[in-house]
C-alpha cells in the first residue's frame, strides 16, 4: 500500500497517473493547499518543503520501515525503480528519460507555474511579467514539439518523462498557448489523454476537489509564504 498525499495540481496528477498506469494499490490522502493543510506537522514530517505530492510506501523493495518521498520527480523515479516500469534500464534509454524528466522539473513546470501566477493570480497585472512567462512557455512548448517530431513519446517508449510533462500541458489555454501551433505536441497530448489510466487519474481528481477556484484567502496562504512559514 502506498499513501499518496495529494491535491489537484499538475504535480499531483503526475503521481496518480503513474499509480493508475502501474496498477499499484494506493490510498489518496487529500491535502487542501488552499486551506493551509500543507503546514500540518504530520505532513511536514513527510514533506519538509510543505508541498504536495508526497508518498509513504509501506511495502518498499528492501526490508525495513516505510519509505517516504517528496518532490514529484523524485517520486516518479522512485516508483519507476520500484516497479521496473516506465523507465528504460539501458544506459542510453535511462539517460534520455531522466534528462527530460529533469527538463520538466527545472523548466516546463516552474515557467508554466509563473505563467499561471502572473496571468491569473497576481493582484497587479504586470505586462512585462505576463509576457515574459507566456513567451518562455511558448519556447518550451516548441522544444517539446521538436523533440516529438520523430517519435511517439518523449523518450521513445511511454515513460515517466511523459507522465511528468503531460499535466503541465493540460492547462494550455490558461497559459495563453495554442496546441494547433505545435502539431507534434498536440498529437502526443491527444494520445496520452486517451489512455484509460490517465482518464481514471483525472476522474479521481474530480472527487477530491469540487471547487478548483482560488479564493482571496487561499491566495494569501498560497502566495504569502516567506522564511517565517518554515517551522524552526
Amino acid at each position: 500500500m502506498i499513501d499518496l498525499y495529494y491535491w489537484t495540481t499538475p504535480n499531483g496528477h503526475k503521481i496518480t497517473v503513474f499509480l493508475e498506469e502501474a496498477g499499484l494499490d494506493y490510498r489518496l490522502l487529500p491535502v487542501n493547499i488552499s486551506a493551509g493543510e500543507q503546514f500540518k506537522p504530520d505532513f511536514l514530517e513527510i514533506s519538509p518543503n510543505n508541498r504536495i505530492p508526497a508518498i509513504v510506501d509501506h511495502q518498499p523493495a528492501e526490508p525495513g520501515p516505510p519509505v517516504s518521498v517528496f518532490e514529484s520527480g523524485a517520486i516518479l523515479l522512485y516508483l519507476a525503480e520500484k516497479t521496473g516500469r516506465f523507465l528504460a534500464t539501458d544506459l542510453r534509454g535511462r539517460t534520455e528519460t531522466l534528462q527530460w524528466l529533469f527538463w520538466q522539473m527545472g523548466g516546463l513546470g516552474p515557467m508554466a507555474g509563473q505563467n499561471h501566477h502572473f496571468a491569473l493570480y497576481a493582484p497587479e497585472k504586470i505586462p512585462y511579467a505576463i509576457n515574459r512567462y507566456v513567451k518562455e512557455t511558448s519556447r518550451l512548448y516548441a522544444v517539446l514539439d521538436k523533440r516529438l517530431a520523430d517519435r511517439d513519446f518523449i523518450a521513445g517508449a511511454y515513460s515517466i518523462a511523459d507522465m511528468a510533462c503531460y499535466p503541465w500541458i493540460v492547462p494550455w489555454e490558461r497559459q495563453s498557448q495554442r496546441l494547433d501551433d505545435f502539431p507534434n505536441l498536440r498529437r502526443w497530448f491527444e494520445t496520452i489523454a486517451a489512455r484509460p489510466a490517465v482518464q481514471r487519474a483525472y476522474e479521481r481528481a474530480k472527487t477530491v476537489n469540487t471547487q478548483p477556484t482560488v479564493s482571496e484567502e487561499a491566495k494569501k496562504i498560497l502566495f504569502g509564504q516567506d522564511s517565517g512559514s518554515v517551522p524552526r
